[in-house]
């Protein structure tokens, strides 16, 4: 006896779906016949047609996963229904068996063509039709778990796209958080003016500037590069900024009260040495970051500065001439008790005072070169004319303009920059 064999569809998880649909397409009524019953035989749930054109409609409210038609009928042929058949809109895949006596080749050819996947020769010889059935099954079976897959994939790209755009607003509000604790772009003290830009390569950087005053004729001003990129190096400047505010001077390390109860500042080597002893002491905290920061008197001129692993200082005299200053000295969180330096300069009326991050200095040219300092002070001196931010904006687009077309940095850029423009001799 022949064996039955059950025909479905099925799942991932293994589990059947539906039993699998077959059309059989024959103008012979008896052909028609002991084909739908060998089908049954093997399992499928079947449907008849006596024409191209009475499948067609059958196709509507019953889409067969496997169709079995002769090529030649009356009104439409097996090749004008495989065409149309093609066209329809369908959920997933239908295999087309073309019954027929033709063998030659260029037929055969035309036959594929339009759309059919397999022949069996006429008169049928059912183990053979049995075996291209198998075949046909194979490829659905396949075409099955593609579609499920791709489900599976399209749903997870679908919840990373919301975990992505809930991750962007929160970048973009940490970006507003951020640049929340920045100074203006322009602040003027007693005829002094200090600016400072932030451009960072993402959503946050780890780059920070920043600026506070004690008492009438005393300023603190900074600039901070955290190691690292992104998230983490945005939180360490969050974390630094409180312990330099503005704001809330009882909580700021770098200021003391003196005997008359004012703020003062302290010396900028104490700062330094305060503060690695705070990352230090920190748990979880494994970045480092480098500063220059610079205690300035308004009246006097004199900045004492001190330089933490952080790019040289930059003076800039009235007259244009560059220079740079101090001798780099030790990141700040790395190791304890490292001892610091610090040293003096004299600003005269019309000197600039500049503290970069090495965004700038170390982005990669259309050359194929790091800008570095000579770079730097060839840009200081194009742009000499300009003050304020305007002068600083003037650094940032002309480093743009050296870099390979369309490329942007690929680090935070940040400076800060005093002008002394005081009135005093």
């Amino acid at each position: 006896m022949s064996q039955v064999i059950h025909s479905y569809q099925f799942a991932p998880d293994g589990k059947a779906s539906r039993q699998l649909r077959a059309l059989v397409v024959e103008d012979s009524t008896l052909q028609r016949r002991v084909l739908s019953a060998s089908l049954r035989k093997w399992g499928f749930e079947v449907r008849e047609a006596e024409s191209g054109r009475a499948a067609l409609e059958i196709c509507q409210n019953f889409p067969p996963d496997i169709v079995v038609s002769d090529w030649m009928m009356p009104e439409m042929n097996g090749l004008d229904f495989c065409r149309e058949f093609r066209a329809m809109q369908r959920e997933s895949y239908g295999y087309f068996i073309l019954l027929t006596s033709k063998s030659d080749k260029g037929e055969v050819a035309q036959g594929l063509d339009c759309g059919a996947d397999d022949f069996v020769t006429k008169p049928v010889n059912q183990a053979e039709l049995r075996a291209r059935i198998s075949a046909g099954e194979r490829i659905l079976g396949m075409e099955r778990q593609l579609q499920e897959q791709n489900k599976i994939i399209g749903e997870t790209l679908s919840e990373l796209t919301e975990l992505h755009e809930a991750m962007d607003r929160d970048l973009r509000q940490a970006r507003n958080i951020q640049q929340s604790v920045l100074p203006a772009r322009e602040t003027v003290l007693q005829g002094t003016r200090i600016s400072a830009g932030l451009r960072s390569c993402g959503h946050v950087g780890g780059d920070l500037v920043g600026l506070f005053q004690a008492g009438n004729n005393q300023v603190g001003f900074y600039n901070i590069d955290v190691s690292g990129h992104g998230i983490t190096s945005a939180l360490m400047t969050a974390r630094i900024s409180g312990y330099l505010s503005d704001r809330y001077l009882d909580h700021n390390v770098a200021l003391k009260r003196n005997k008359g109860g004012e703020h003062t500042i302290r010396e900028p080597v104490e700062v330094a040495e305060i503060l690695n002893e705070r990352l230090l002491v920190d748990a979880g905290v494994d970045q480092y970051f480098t500063m220059a920061f610079a205690a300035l008197d308004l009246v006097s001129g004199c900045a004492r500065i001190t330089q933490a692993g952080h790019p040289s200082p930059i003076l800039i005299t009235k007259s244009g001439d560059v220079q740079l200053l101090g001798q780099s000295g030790f990141p700040i969180g790395l190791l304890p008790d490292v001892t610091y330096d610090q040293f003096e300069v004299i600003l005269k009326k019309g000197d600039r005072l500049l503290f970069c991050s090495d965004g700038l200095t170390e982005s990669v040219l259309n050359s194929g070169k790091e800008l570095g300092e000579d770079g730097l002070a060839e840009l200081i001196h194009e742009n000499n004319a300009k003050t304020g931010r305007s002068f600083l904006d003037a650094l940032y687009m002309g480093l743009l303009a050296r870099l390979p077309k369309g490329r942007s940095p690929d680090d935070d850029i940040s400076a800060i920059m005093v002008e002394y423009l005081s009135n005093q001799s």
